[in-house]
């Protein structure tokens, strides 16, 4: 198994992050079950750890100054309890969308990686070019612990071909986009909240009337915030597969009509979107150099030189420390796109899993660290915060920094996510207090993702895929910063008229045709 590489629909992956990597891919595949993936023995047996391995574990990301040092510790207790110690290796931020596939690809020797539908390649795309191992039957051989830890619902939510190739989170969380605003601001404007698309605009008025930075001062990357905006907050649209959701993506009518899909850009509220975007551009709510600028919106706010940032919930939430401690006179309040029309999507824990590669050379052995790491509260504890008395300290319950904590000397830490599990969290006091409340009241009215589950194989569609892309990275990146030098409507023709050369409905037509025989898994 050692050296394979995983062929087809990877490749089209890697050309796509060729093209979008300056710029921000999700190609979900289908559940065909992999030829030549790890497969475990229906041996019951225990596994014979008498033999000690060092497992490779990829991590986005890069390395803490103190992360060698929260390692150490960790691999003292890896020895000692399964005869086994761990190497991390870091992929930068900068290079995910790029090295990430390419880990894949190359056929690398390694062992543990995070693993997403939404990643640069998908899940499911792993998991059906024989990427992955199959955990299946292993489950109940060396992790028996981890899999009743984890509800059936979330491990139907793995499954390609009845098979489960991914461990998923037990972390809750939703993550639907919205405006990040300065309620300082919005006082002095006379204002109590923002609450719809309007609001909005009469926040952004005032910023631009009164104050020397733009409303929202980022760059390209924000082309798809706005497609979100237009999409969360439009009847009951709902992201649909075939296209990267980092991109402008197919999209569904309704939860109850997943199975017809269609492009926003051939409806008429594309075209007036598009037309606002211009409206906004031209009124100065972002910079006239977005295309070209290098600092993201939340960089700016912080440095005072912007009224808000566009993310996603779950980071406004865990940014809120970095917020208050840049302007402590300007807490946040996030006006979240999806909200008005009840359409906030739970997340599922397939949605940050950890996978075993298929070129692992003790897959056991790695899915028993991985039962360590989610089970077991002295593992969670380091892989998560670090070492108690460096890194973190608990007061009353809650996580801090020590006193004379320097993040330059002192900070460590690593992007496990994967590994979360909600009964292990330490509330932190640089996270937002909302959270808790928030999610509580989202618990009630969440919808279930009605493509839960679903694989769609790109295979007979990558050529034209790959064009979408490059249209989308060229005009549609215009069209949502009100950057085409055309006027919107004449652009927003323009744009169709690509996407059909692009074979945009042929695309369309391949993912009706795969979910003809979908049934979610909820």
């Amino acid at each position: 198994m050692k050296g394979k590489k995983i062929a087809s629909t990877l490749a089209a992956v890697l050309m796509l992050t060729g093209v979008l990597s300056a710029c921000s891919s999700d190609n979900n595949a289908k559940g065909n079950t992999p030829a030549g993936s790890n497969s475990a023995s229906t041996d019951t047996g225990a596994v014979d750890t008498s033999k000690e391995a060092n497992l490779v574990y990829y991590l986005w990301g890069s390395e803490g100054v103190k992360n060698k040092e929260i390692l150490a510790e960790i691999n003292k207790k890896l020895k000692a309890d399964l005869n086994t110690t761990l190497e991390i290796k870091y992929i930068d931020w900068g290079d995910v969308a790029t090295k990430y596939p390419l880990l894949f690809a190359s056929g690398e020797s390694f062992d543990m990686s995070h693993a997403s539908p939404g990643a640069a390649v998908s899940y499911y795309t792993l998991a059906s070019e024989g990427a992955l191992t199959d955990i299946t039957d292993m489950l109940d051989k060396v992790a028996p612990k981890l899999k009743a830890e984890i509800p059936e619902s979330s491990w139907q939510n793995t499954k390609v071909k009845g098979k489960i190739y991914g461990v998923p989170s037990l972390y809750s969380e939703y993550t639907p986009a919205g405006y990040a605003y300065r309620t300082d601001l919005l006082k002095k404007y006379g204002m109590t909240e923002i609450k719809s698309i309007a609001d909005m605009e009469k926040y952004m008025d005032n910023v631009v009337k009164n104050e020397a930075f733009p409303p929202i001062n980022g760059k390209a990357e924000d082309a798809q915030n706005m497609y979100r905006m237009l999409v969360d907050t439009t009847g009951m649209w709902l992201n649909a597969p075939g296209i990267s959701l980092n991109e402008l993506n197919l999209v569904t009518k309704s939860p109850e009509d997943y199975k017809t899909v269609f492009h926003p850009a051939f409806t008429q509220e594309f075209e007036d979107w598009a037309v606002k975007m211009r409206e906004w551009g031209d009124k100065g709510y972002w910079g006239k150099d977005v295309l070209s600028a290098s600092l993201g919106s939340k960089d700016n706010f912080r440095a005072a030189n912007s009224a808000g940032y566009l993310t996603h919930a779950q980071d406004w939430i865990g940014q809120y420390g970095g917020d208050i401690k840049a302007l402590p006179d300007s807490p946040t309040a996030f006006y979240t796109f999806a909200e008005a029309n009840k359409k906030i999507k739970r997340k599922m824990g397939v949605d940050n899993s950890t996978v075993i590669s298929a070129n692992s050379n003790n897959p056991e052995r790695a899915l028993m660290v991985i039962e360590k790491f989610m089970t077991d509260k002295s593992y969670y504890d380091l892989i998560q915060y670090g070492i108690e008395g460096q890194q973190y300290i608990i007061e009353d319950g809650v996580k801090k920094q020590p006193p004379g904590y320097n993040e330059k000397t002192d900070g460590g830490g690593f992007s496990a996510w994967s590994l979360r599990n909600d009964k292990f969290v330490i509330p932190t006091d640089t996270e937002n207090p909302v959270r808790k409340d928030l999610f509580a009241a989202w618990d009630k009215e969440a919808i279930d993702d009605p493509y839960n589950g679903f694989s769609f194989d790109p295979a007979n569609v990558t050529t034209e895929i790959a064009s979408i892309s490059n249209v989308n990275a060229q005009l549609g990146i215009q069209l949502m910063l009100g950057k085409t030098s055309k006027d919107p409507k004449t652009a927003v023709a323009e744009y169709r008229d690509q996407l059909k050369k692009a074979g945009v409905d042929k695309v369309i037509a391949e993912v009706e045709k795969q979910l003809a025989e979908f049934t979610p898994v909820n």
